[in-house]
């Protein structure tokens, strides 16, 4: 669980002890492996490929083809691998400052290792609730292992040791400085202002909640689950023991997981009954479900088959049926025009913090400025798929302008064909601050008790 300096949330309980059982307490090059000490080796390598090869989080955590140290953990070591890694994304400006106060100087030219062990240590200090004799006597085995560290061992015994002592005062100094990356703080502060971007940067620090778009009858699924009924008619889930999936109604189809922010586009479409309907880059189905709920004959398209694959197993669950066809959208030429397209576009993810701490450290603003290229093209081509009087809508989930109302104006501005339908306010009752001067949606992290930062468009073809 995250906390922050000031929160009085009570940390994960079953985070006190030492993790134990599995491959952690396995025995190498003949000496006494300590117990914990793989879950701690497994974060230190995973926090090194998010750092410093931009490598995806969830590659990494993957139950099948992820890290092999992460794999080779029984699952309770799993959580708490996830629990540091994660811990340590959305602090890492703080955690880094911390360090600063503590050391004597910038730590050895290439030592990037050692930053990262004491890094994990911090994280379990400040922020998780690992006890510190424990989360010291850890990071300085890991260091002593590691032949490039070994000569740095009392080092970190000496930097962590004095956090212990010192973590008040440490808590309170780091406080005020923000939870993003500098480039990507001072992006959001241009384009939203600094309050709100100190309110974004605040949000991705909450433990995200599970949002669900339900068949019919909101009301009364957020009675059975014990869950709230949001604006836009998503069910908010309450606390639950056990997985998503053991859940009334899962088996049965009634309903999937689905963030508040992403079940928007599809709303914004109307009703579709009988209308043919295109999702361009459809998995893993969330929104083709919603088209086919609303009416439409869906054909969705995907370029990746094992994407495609999940979908159609979701469909199925679902009780729903699609055409699906593998391809990439940019060389996809229907027979038939549609009366409507959704393009939710790939993009640089960056509304999704709360659940994907590792984004911002893996992009750039070269990728941004990458993906909205492609964004761009995308669009103009997706237009093309419908017929006169055709609807194309248009989102994803960045909060950069340049991957959604920059990129969307400059389309407009040189399409002829294209114009823009606005979204009335009026017609989202309680979502009304969600809907921009120009009238298309852009929700934010810090919005309706935490949300995915979204941004959708609606055009119509002339």
């Amino acid at each position: 669980m995250v906390l922050t300096s000031n929160s009085s949330a009570k940390p994960a309980k079953h985070f006190k002890r030492k993790p134990s059982g599995g491959n952690d307490e396995a025995s190498t090059s003949g000496d006494a492996w300590k117990p914990g000490l793989g879950s701690r080796m497994a974060a230190v390598k995973i926090l090194s490929a998010v750092l410093e090869k931009k490598t995806s989080l969830d590659g990494m955590m993957d139950a099948e083809n992820g890290n092999p140290t992460y794999r080779a953990l029984n699952v309770a070591d799993r959580a708490l691998v996830r629990a540091i890694v994660n811990t340590a994304l959305r602090h890492l400006p703080r955690i880094d400052a911390a360090l600063g106060m503590l050391l004597d100087g910038p730590l050895p030219q290439g030592a990037r290792s050692l930053h990262h062990v004491l890094v994990v240590g911090a994280t379990q200090m400040l922020y998780l609730d690992v006890p510190d004799h424990s989360a010291v006597d850890l990071a300085v085995e890991q260091a002593h292992r590691d032949p490039r560290n070994r000569r740095f061992v009392k080092l970190v015994n000496a930097v962590l040791r004095r956090l212990g002592r010192e973590k008040d005062d440490v808590l309170q100094a780091v406080s005020a400085i923000p939870v993003l990356p500098e480039w990507f703080y001072k992006r959001l502060s241009k384009v939203y202002g600094a309050d709100a971007a100190e309110r974004m940067a605040q949000a991705q620090l909450i433990p995200s909640v599970i949002d669900i778009t339900v068949k019919s009858n909101p009301e009364q699924w957020a009675s059975k689950l014990g869950g709230t009924v949001m604006p836009n008619g998503s069910v908010r889930l309450g606390s639950f023991e056990g997985s998503v999936s053991g859940l009334e109604g899962f088996d049965d189809g009634e309903w999937w997981v689905q963030d508040f922010s992403a079940s928007i586009p599809v709303r914004l479409m109307g009703d579709l009954t009988g209308k043919r309907v295109v999702d361009a880059c459809a998995a893993p189905g969330g929104k083709t479900a919603q088209l086919i709920l609303s009416g439409a004959k869906v054909t969705a398209l995907d370029q990746s088959g094992n994407r495609l694959k999940r979908l159609r197993e979701n469909l199925r669950r679902l009780k729903l049926e699609a055409e699906t066809i593998e391809s990439n959208m940019l060389k996809f030429q229907p027979e038939e025009l549609f009366d409507a397209v959704l393009l939710d576009a790939p993009c640089s993810s960056t509304g999704t913090l709360r659940k994907h701490p590792d984004v911002c450290w893996t992009k750039d603003e070269r990728d941004i400025a990458k993906l909205a290229g492609l964004q761009e093209q995308m669009l103009r081509h997706a237009s093309t798929f419908v017929k006169s009087g055709g609807l194309v809508v248009f989102s994803n989930c960045s909060l950069d302008p340049s991957e959604g109302e920059e990129m969307v104006a400059k389309v407009l501005a040189s399409s002829p064909d294209l114009e823009r339908i606005p979204v009335s306010a009026q017609d989202f009752p309680g979502m009304e601050h969600a809907v921009n001067a120009d009238g298309d949606l852009r929700t934010t992290p810090d919005m309706f008790g935490g949300v995915d930062g979204f941004y959708a468009a609606v055009l119509r073809k002339r």
